[in-house]
This record gives C-alpha cells, structure tokens and sequence, in this order.
C-alpha cells in the first residue's frame, strides 16, 4: 500500500504545482489578462478527463500486464518533454491571433504528454491496488491524493513562489518528474507481477456495490462534478478581474475546491448534509445578491464561503452516489467528464456567446436548482424551502443583470474581457467606458466642452500636470492603454500620440463612442497587441512622454512593472523624457514597486494625488486619482504644477526589485 500512495501522492503534487508554474510563465505573453487562467484550466480539466478516459479504457480492454508496459512507455517517450520551459516561438506575433487557441497549443507542446499522464496516475494506481487487494476499497487514497493536490497548491505562494526564480522552478519541477516516472513504472511492474490478482467475489442479486451504474447516476455524476467546476472558474474570474491575475488568487479558490474533495472522500463524517443544504441556501442567494460588489472585503470571503460550501454541496452529493470499487475507473471518468464540461462552459462558452459577466449569476442559479432536485425526494417543506431558494437566487441575479446594463450603450465582450459604455445625463452629459465593474475614462457630451480631459487625466492630475510642465515643443507620447482615448485631450498640432492597446473591441469602442482621436489635431495610431511585446519589437521611439495605463477591470498586470518592462520603456524614452504610471487602484499600492524601478535605473520618482476638486460642481466625471512621475529630468520636476504637490516616494526596507522572474502581489496590497 505504501508504493502504491507514494505514487498517488507524488503524481497528484505534481500534478497540481505545474498549474501555477507554466501558467505564471506565459502570463506576461497574453496582456496579464484574467482569461489566461481559465483557459490554463480548460487544459487541466480537458486533459484530466483524456487522462481518466485512457485510465477506464485501458483497465477495461487490456490485461495488466499489457497495460503496465504500455504505461512505462508513455512515461518513457514524457521525459523527452522535460524541461518544461514554454519556447519563444509560441510568443502572440505583430498580428496577433486567437489567444485561447495559442494558449492551448502552447501548453500542449509544453506540458502535454507529462500531464496527461499524471492526470492517468489517481485512477490507474487506484484500480491496480484493487486488483491485488480486493478486500481493500480506495477511495480513501482518493481523498490522499487530493490533498497532494492541495499541499502543491499552498506551497506555491508560500515556498516556491517567493524564492525561487520561474526557470528554477521549471527545472526542479522536471527533475522531480522524472522521479515520479521511475516510480510509476516500478509500481506499474510490482502491481501486476506475478499470477492476476484473485477474481472478486461473485456479486450478488440485487448486490448494489457491484451493480452497473444507470445512465441516470452517471449524468448525476456528471451534473454534480460540473456544477463544482462552474463555481470554480466564475468565482475565479470574479476575484482576478478587479484585482490581479496573480498566482495567489488563483490558488485560494482552487484550494477551497480540492478541500471539499479531500473531505468528502476521505470519510462520509465530513458531510453532514442537511447542514450543507442549510447552508448552500443561505449563501447561494447571498452571493447572487452582492455579484456586482466591488468591495474585496465583503466579496471576497463571502465568496470563499460560498465556493466551498457548494461545493462541499456537489461533491458530497457524489460520494453518496459513488459505486463499488469495481466501478471506479468509470465513476473518475464521469466526474472528470463534468469538471471538464464545467471549464469549458465558463472559459470558452461563456466569453463567446455572453455579452457581459452573466456567467457568475448563472453558475448560482443553476446550482441553486441542483440544490432542489436533491431534495425532492425528501420532506415536502424540505423541497419548497430550496424551491424558494432556486426563486430568490434567480431574481438577485436578475437585478443585479438590471442594475448592470442601465443606461449602457454599448456592451461588447471578448477573451480580454466586457466593454461597455453608459451615459449620464445630470448634471453635466457624460459618457463612460467600462472594464469590467471600473470606469476607464470618459467624455463631455457637450460640444463646448467634450475636448476637456476628463476622468483620470484632469488638468489638476499627475498627466495634466506633466503636460502643463513640458516644453512647448512638438512631442512624442506613448501611451500603453488606449480606454476612451482621453489622454489625446492633451494633443495639439504636430504632436504624435500613439497607444498600445491589446483589445481590439476597446479601440472600436474609443473610436465610434468617444470622438477624442477623431477629433484630435495630432498624429495618432493605434497599436493593437500588448504594449510591452509591441515596444519590444519596435526600434527606439524616443518619446517625451510614456503613460503606463493598461488595466483590465481594476486589475493590473504585473508584466508591465517589472525590471525587464522598465528597461524596455527606458529604451524608448528621449535622455530628459518622463514615464507615467497610473497607480490608481483600490487595492493595490505600487508605489514600491515603481520607486525600486526607478532607483535601479537612475530615475526619480514623485506621486501626485488628485482628490478631483472640481470647479464646475460636477464631482463625478472628474476621478480621484494616484500617478506617478518617473524622470531624471531635474527641471521638469522643479517646474510649479509639478513641484508644488508631488511627493517623494520613500524607498521601503527590504523590498526587491520586482521581475518578470519574481513578483509578491501580497506585500503592496492595501489595508
């Protein structure tokens, strides 16, 4: 037994640390975008269902010794694939293309034949310890195999992360592989050495454990399976839309399903079911209630509590649905069936036939209607209470649909995320542009008035101010971001401004919603694909000024301040030109970040804080806001808008230097 839970352990730890370790790789090469992680787990999902299918397949149809050379040989042509480190070539190019299809390629090529067989490992180990001991039943070394997973997962913030650069941590994983590989195949060889293990005990008439699952309790097993994963991915994008695209928040939601998983088949003491039914109906409209709460402290933990609750929901519901041990190559395949289904609804499906983010408020109300089919074969005023929960659940869901679309325009969605516009009306017209749940910039409606900067580039901020102070000469702005285009409010004759936008939906949004590019006397282009790939492409552009202003939702991607972004925006940057960070953000503080950039390069950087005192007593289209001006232009910094309210950033003890390599999101949030 010993051999046997070392390899399910081995294998389930691996198996869930390359998720962070190949996803953190490529993350900069897509836009830091929140979609890179659902589509990362589409693969995980997608090929941990081929991994239980060949798992099924090959105990069903090939005797154990076949099937043991067999496996020995996939882990011998895997290692070919070692070291797992993304080449360059899968690189989004000048033209971009379809990032879902890239990504997928990508991790194919990178990580595929290794996943895929330790995808196979739990289901396989487990039916070749059930064949040399039938009096044994394993789904405990399921739940020994789950917390592997968990184990991998926690670890990665807290002991991999922090310390270790990502070639580093590609390389020990590697070697790690290959001694899983060597004691797969010994257990491969040990497990089905000798005479076949002795034939089960013939089952009895009417024997449930050994009955032939109905197509009722596999599509049940499927439902379930598929529901949890749903939960997962919404919950998940829900969380890195607005704050970051990090590891750390891609571990806690997927840690909090593994959990229920752990708990739910290591012994049925864990799930006390009228207390998780009790609970997924208190929380379940909850959520549905405050899915548009851009507040991290009340959203965040109501919604790990409720992820896991659901959870705890679906896969408590499997175990007391789950068959006889010689059935459980089948029951993995249709759970495996349902979270792949469940991935792709929210990570392929749902960006593409979904105008905006519905996908959360679905996922809850079908959850809540799982909840109802469950108790229908109990107490009548059982299964009217969650009848009531389906009805509560959907109507929030409804509102907070209502509530989200008011007054919107426009409304358009993509891989990168939802845009959409709203106008107000009182007291002065004025139409936005939205990422997400956050407002990106824009425009006075009046004629008189719509060439005015607005939003987040007031003449009372750190951009107004840095205009206002550099020379009245022809100037060349980059800006990595395009939004509504406001920042073109600054333009003037025989000035070029050229934007950086990965999102080709919000270019044709700026230019058919907003007329600050239409109407600006300048030079102005647009350069669709991410702005830090783009300018690494290009030769030296010798700007005056470079805006750093690339959000999505009010997350920002990490990518675009690191050591290797800066030296990439320096290069472009004229001897006495000046970088502008926005660091406007309710989270997040990257005043750090930005001063150790800055001192390794020999700049100095200020912050200039608008509170959006305006004038006109129309508040709300002007934003407060945090930006950074980084320069070795000693008479620009001395120049009065900028000298009378900048403040010197003081360099914090012990902070690193951040690179594409390392980066700790959680020392620069705010309290």
């Amino acid at each position: 037994m010993l051999l046997h839970a070392a390899t399910i352990f081995l294998s389930a730890f691996l198996l869930f640390l390359v998720q962070p370790v190949i996803a953190k790789q490529i993350l900069p090469w897509f836009g830091g975008a929140a979609a890179v992680w659902a589509t990362c787990l589409v693969f995980f999902q997608s090929v941990l269902l081929f991994g239980y299918a060949y798992s099924d397949w090959t105990t069903r149809l090939l005797a154990p010794r076949k099937q043991a050379w067999l496996h020995i040989a996939l882990l011998a042509a895997s290692l070919l694939m070692i070291p797992i480190i993304p080449e360059a070539r899968w690189k989004p190019g000048a033209n971009g293309g379809e990032p879902s299809l890239l990504i997928l390629g990508l991790l194919g090529a990178t990580i595929g034949l290794p996943y895929f067989l330790l995808s196979t490992t739990s289901p396989l180990v487990l039916s070749w310890f059930w064949q040399s001991f039938r009096h044994a039943v394993p789904y405990r070394l399921f739940a020994l195999s789950n917390f592997a997973s968990l184990l991998a997962l926690l670890s990665y913030p807290v002991l991999v992360e922090p310390f270790l650069p990502l070639a580093a941590q590609s390389w020990l994983w590697s070697i790690a592989y290959c001694g899983f590989a060597l004691l797969c195949g010994v257990t491969a060889l040990r497990s089905t050495r000798g005479p076949a293990a002795a034939p089960a005990p013939a089952a009895q008439a009417g024997d449930r454990e050994e009955k032939s699952p109905a197509i009722g309790d596999r599509l049940l097993w499927i439902a379930l399976s598929a529901m949890g994963s749903c939960l997962l991915l919404a919950v998940t994008n829900h969380l890195t839309q607005n704050i970051a695209s990090i590891p750390f928040l891609w571990v806690v939601p997927l840690s909090l399903y593994l959990v229920t998983f752990i708990l739910c088949f290591d012994h049925p003491r864990w799930y006390h079911r009228g207390v998780f039914i009790a609970l997924a109906a208190v929380l379940l409209p909850a959520m549905a209630w405050y899915s548009d709460s851009l507040d991290l402290w009340t959203a965040a933990p109501l919604y790990a509590a409720g992820l896991f609750v659901c959870c705890m929901f679906c896969h408590g519901e499997l175990t007391l649905l789950k068959p006889g041990p010689r059935h459980l190559t089948t029951f993995y395949l249709m759970v495996s069936i349902g979270g792949a289904i469940g991935a792709l609804l929210v990570g392929v499906a749902a960006p593409s036939l979904l105008s905006g983010y519905y996908e959360l408020g679905i996922a809850l109300t079908a959850c809540a209607m799982l909840l109802y089919h469950r108790t229908l074969a109990g107490r009548w005023w059982l299964a009217t209470a969650t009848l009531s929960v389906v009805a509560a659940t959907a109507t929030f869901t409804v509102i907070s649909v209502t509530d989200y679309l008011q007054n919107t325009r426009v409304i358009v969605r993509n891989y990168y995320g939802v845009v959409r516009t709203r106008d107000f009306t009182s007291p002065v017209p004025f139409r936005a542009m939205y990422h997400g749940g956050i407002n990106h910039g824009g425009q006075l409606l009046d004629a008189a008035l719509r060439s005015r900067p607005t939003s987040y580039f007031a003449p009372s901020s750190g951009y107004g101010r840095v205009f206002a102070s550099l020379p009245d000469t022809a100037r060349r702005v980059g800006v990595i971001g395009l939004g509504a285009g406001a920042l073109a409010a600054y333009a003037r004759a025989g000035d070029v401004f050229r934007f950086y936008e990965i999102d080709p939906q919000v270019a044709a949004v700026a230019i058919s919603e907003f007329t600050y590019l239409r109407d600006s006397p300048a030079q102005t282009d647009i350069v669709l694909g991410d702005g830090r790939l783009s300018l690494e492409r290009e030769p030296p552009q010798n700007y005056d000024l470079l805006a750093i202003d690339a959000f999505s939702g009010d997350s920002i991607p990490m990518h675009l301040i690191t050591r290797e972004a800066m030296a990439a925006y320096v290069r472009h940057l004229k001897p006495d030109g000046v970088i502008v960070f926005q660091a406007t953000n309710r989270f997040v503080d990257i005043a750090p970040v930005v001063e150790r950039l800055a001192a390794e390069s020999g700049l100095t950087a200020v912050l200039v804080s608008d509170a959006a005192e305006s004038d006109e007593g129309a508040d709300y289209w002007i934003s407060a806001t945090d930006q950074i001006i980084v320069t070795r232009n000693a008479r620009l910094l001395a120049a009065e808008p900028i000298q009378s309210v900048a403040q010197p950033l003081t360099p914090r003890p012990d902070f690193r230097v951040w690179t594409d390599d390392f980066y700790n999101l959680m020392r620069i949030l705010k309290p």
